[in-house]
């Protein structure tokens, strides 16, 4: 009974998509007495939310395992070079018959009409034959060659030597030599028809002869075909390009091919060539979709945050009628195709993103409203179609708390591959969680790191520190300071809930120490802490965080010293 109820359940249920596949929602049971969020600090401290947040620990733990491959041709496995090298050949063979480029075969003819056709040939095979409408000229060779017999039979006759008698049927006012002359001049007529048919039929085949040297001319060459700007044979950076469908399709190279002649035709269709020019494309999204900075290993970073569509403008000014819809989609399509053109194809360089998936007020996939839902729903099917291996990790943050018994009830769905490559945190372990991966000064300030839109102090290349603050205690840094000059620093900590203060001790003995910024509450409103102070002196900056709560803190921070206004 439970298993009809699951069946039942799946064919009911939509669909949704998770980046690289396609999955089917299933309806969740209603919580019994769950706490809003199992890391929110005032619910109960239940075994069963316990377990929960273990279980949600397991799966980050279990999803850090994929490690991105080699794109060298000499690290591949020997079965990987030989897939590779089929593959090239079978490009190869279809760019040297223009397959990819060639007009798509006429449809075959319906069921109807093949049997109109069968029909009409058996008719015409059972139908006697019809006679000629005009009848063809007496051929004179024939009415000759009918003489000549009458002629030879008259010879015949004749009796030959020895034999005296007459044959009766010579006519008797014809000679024998006039019967002579007559055959011979008859046999000289025969002779010269067959001369005059072979002059005739000499002189017809000479235009046939000079038209057959035309239709020997030379094969086009091979066509040339581009995806995201390379070649599909050229050099290295096409080899790191096709490795990606045969990674796609776990180096089935058939089915790779297959796959790659789709993505031409679709890429032709759906004419990127000009959508790379469109302009007036997703006007108010810059902050839906976004690339920001770099991960650890120099992936580029692009944050996902369909929350912002809680905006009622927003959305219905992206998803009101087809006509916005299919505007989003090649908006999408065009923000893709632009940051790829960013990456290096290289064996060495970067040829993949890190994607981060921001769950935050999201009340609920299977919530979702209709055209949302239909709409990522279309462009993730799109991007998983068309731009194979392009994800080198996915990390979801802000998961709700309803996510990881959703995640384990379709965990089956996903190919070993797929979930390898998945991370997810819950909202208090989100910036740390980013941290793994991309450094503070690379995140941006809602996600808990050090990097702001507009002019600041410090870049990306000026790396931060990390510390961990224990619960119930004090953590002080200290900032020196060996001469006069100014003093910049940044910190932030993780679900703040914590006191923070600064003040300037100097070095010389006696000396007074100043208070830079009184002890103070730092609410989760407060995204950052950004301080400047010009000292005096030589001496140190001490900052002090009073972390109270039973919960450890992530802390970081970084600062500098600017000589040229000493």
């Amino acid at each position: 009974m439970a298993e009809e109820t699951k069946k039942v359940a799946e064919e009911t249920t939509p669909e949704v998509v998770f980046s690289d596949v396609t999955v089917r929602e299933t309806p969740q049971p209603e919580p019994e007495k769950l706490p809003e969020s199992p890391e929110k600090p005032d619910a109960p401290a239940t075994g069963e939310s316990k377990v929960e947040d273990e279980k949600e620990k397991d799966l980050v733990a279990e999803s850090n395992s994929f490690k991105e491959e080699s794109n060298k041709v000499d690290e591949l496995r020997n079965p990987e070079q030989k897939a590779l090298a089929e593959f090239k050949q079978l490009i190869q063979e279809a760019l040297n018959k223009h397959e990819f480029t060639s007009p798509p075969p006429p449809p075959s003819p319906s069921a109807k009409e093949e049997d109109e056709k069968k029909t009409a040939v058996t008719a015409a095979s059972e139908a006697p034959e019809a006679e000629p409408v005009t009848e063809a000229a007496p051929d004179p060779v024939t009415e000759k060659t009918v003489e000549t017999k009458e002629l030879e039979k008259t010879e015949e006759k004749v009796t030959p030597p020895g034999n005296e008698e007459t044959p009766a049927a010579a006519p008797p006012s014809e000679t024998a030599e006039e019967k002579v002359e007559a055959v011979e001049e008859i046999k000289e007529t025969i002779v010269e028809v067959p001369a005059a048919i072979a002059v005739a039929a000499a002189e017809e085949p000479p235009a046939m002869e000079v038209e057959e040297p035309k239709t020997e001319c030379t094969p086009p060459p091979p066509e040339e075909v581009f995806i995201w700007g390379i070649p599909l044979l050229a050099d290295e950076r096409s080899d790191v390009m096709l490795l990606k469908f045969l990674r796609a399709r776990d180096f089935k190279v058939k089915e790779a091919f297959t796959m790659l002649k789709s993505v031409v035709a679709w890429r032709k269709e759906f004419k990127i060539d000009e959508l790379l020019d469109e302009k007036e494309l997703g006007q108010g999204l810059e902050k839906v979709v976004y690339n920001h900075g770099v991960d650890k290993g120099g992936h580029p970073v692009c944050y996902n945050a369909f929350g912002e569509f809680q905006d009622r403008e927003l959305y219905h000014t992206t998803f009101a009628d087809k006509e916005k819809l299919t505007k989003f989609l090649r908006w999408r399509i065009q923000f893709m195709e632009k940051s790829i053109r960013n990456l290096d194809f290289s064996p060495d360089g970067i040829c993949t993103f890190v994607q981060v998936i921001d769950l935050k007020n999201s009340p609920g996939l299977y919530l979702f409203k209709k055209e949302l839902r239909q709409a990522t729903n279309r462009a993730l099917q799109l991007l998983q179609d068309n731009y194979p291996e392009f994800v080198a990790k996915q990390v979801f943050i802000n998961v709700p708390w309803w996510y990881p018994a959703y995640y384990r009830m379709i965990n089956a769905t996903f190919s070993t591959r797929t979930k390898s490559k998945f991370v997810f945190a819950g909202p208090s372990r989100s910036a740390e969680t980013l941290f793994k991966y991309i450094a503070p000064e690379q995140v941006p300030t809602q996600y808990g790191g050090l990097s702001k839109d507009g002019e600041q102090e410090f870049t990306t290349a000026e790396p931060a520190t990390e510390e961990i603050i224990k619960p119930a205690s004090k953590h002080s840094i200290e900032f020196p300071v060996t001469e006069k000059c100014t003093l910049d620093w940044e910190a932030r900590v993780t679900g703040w809930d914590v006191s923070y203060g600064a003040e300037f001790v100097p070095s010389a003995e006696g000396g007074y120490t100043i208070l830079i910024e009184k002890s103070r509450k730092v609410g989760a409103n407060e995204t950052m802490i950004s301080t400047t102070y010009k000292a005096g002196e030589p001496g140190k900056v001490v900052i002090t965080f009073d972390n109270q709560s039973s919960k450890k803190k992530k802390l970081v921070y970084r600062s500098k010293n600017k000589l040229s206004d000493c």
